[in-house]
């Protein structure tokens, strides 16, 4: 669930210089190789409000690019509350750069249960997205720990919006009455992705459960949970740590401030990502993109709880820095929550970041584009 939704509403400019370096670890760890070019394609906007075939076009906290379409799927974390839960296929369009008017809605589907109806209200909390080469999108859900509404991961048909299947999710994510274990509220699966060969599917909770403990704030790192499943069994195969990072912070609000892990993106097939951590720092946020890998990461399948686990002996995901995105100059930063890779450029590869406006009139739906080259 994004950050600011009780929060006043934070605007924030940043300025420095765009710093870019990436890891690859195959199955044995190799030297990291840097990204010799980067260069910021620009930002694109859609204000609050937008009205697109009835909706309100706006919540976006994911983002995927279809390759065989050259479109966009992304999707709307409104809890069927305005209208019924849905994606949004966009058109982007980076051949001058993205500029102001460069992103396009083509289409809005909205998902049905597997009766065919859409989600009744505060059912579905929808946060990540992973298109698949079958016609269809993954879609992962946080649920609502208050109400007791459990977190999903869920595969639906791209032309009807309809549930297909779920995959199972281990009993210890699932919010109690009790408050004791589980999901955190609005701290579930914000990530989602699915690697280039189709065979596996990643999600992460934004923060730790219940019964694993810290939240992330901006003094304190958490312990996320990264889920691994295999698309061929539809079942969970592994398990690994993720630590979030701290964040200096600009005005002391302890009850908004959190770190957490929004999105997760898999860029080959052998366990290394791009990860996407996100803070309310008080006066904006802080927008942190790292390189992942998994290679010599522990599988904690087995481990109920990480309080009572010896964390210190637990191998988490590798991580290192690839761009702070206070570092881009002159832009005001939203409430980024999503990042897909798009198509190949002269330079390599485009990335595109996405924000979640809340609904609220002070944002907007933020789109950042990047050219990358290794």
């Amino acid at each position: 669930m994004s950050l600011s939704r009780k929060l006043l509403q934070p605007i924030t400019l940043a300025f420095f210089c765009l710093l870019f370096s990436v890891l690859f670890i195959t199955r044995q760890p190799v030297p990291a190789v840097p990204v010799t070019a980067v260069n910021f394609l620009g930002e694109a906007t859609i204000p609050t409000g937008f009205s697109f075939q009835g909706t309100e076009l706006g919540g976006l906290s994911g983002i995927t690019y279809d390759s065989t379409k050259d479109v966009y799927y992304a999707v709307s974390d409104d809890r069927s509350e305005r209208v019924p839960a849905r994606f949004y296929t966009l058109k982007i369009n980076l051949e001058q750069g993205l500029q102001q008017g460069g992103v396009t809605p083509l289409d809005v589907t909205t998902l049905l249960n597997t009766e065919n109806q859409p989600f009744a209200k505060y059912s579905i909390d929808a946060e990540g997205i992973a298109v698949t080469n079958r016609e269809t999108v993954f879609i992962s859900s946080e649920g609502d720990a208050q109400r007791l509404i459990n977190p999903f991961i869920k595969e639906f048909s791209l032309t009807s919006g309809k549930e297909l299947r779920s995959l199972p999710i281990p009993e210890r994510f699932l919010p109690t009455a009790s408050r004791d274990r589980g999901i955190r509220n609005n701290n579930a699966f914000e990530s989602l992705t699915v690697t280039p060969n189709q065979q596996y599917l990643f999600s992460a909770t934004e923060n730790a459960l219940l019964q694993d403990e810290p939240i992330g704030q901006p003094d304190t790192s958490s312990p996320c949970r990264i889920l691994q499943y295999d698309l061929r069994s539809g079942k969970r195969s592994h398990e690994y740590v993720y630590i979030t990072e701290t964040v200096p912070t600009q005005i002391n609000l302890p009850k908004f401030m959190r770190v957490g892990l929004v999105d997760l993106l898999a860029v080959d097939n052998n366990g290394n990502f791009i990860s996407l951590e996100r803070a309310f720092t008080g006066l904006g946020y802080s927008i942190r993109l790292y390189a992942v890998s998994l290679a010599q990461a522990d599988d904690i399948s087995n481990i109920d709880s990480l309080r009572q686990a010896d964390l210190s002996s637990i191998k988490p995901a590798k991580k290192r820095l690839l761009l702070d995105l206070k570092t881009l100059k002159n832009i005001a930063l939203d409430n980024i929550e999503g990042l897909t890779l798009g198509p190949e450029s002269t330079e390599g590869r485009t990335l595109l970041l996405v924000s979640d406006n809340n609904f609220q009139p002070a944002q907007r739906t933020q789109f950042l584009a990047f050219d990358i080259k290794n």
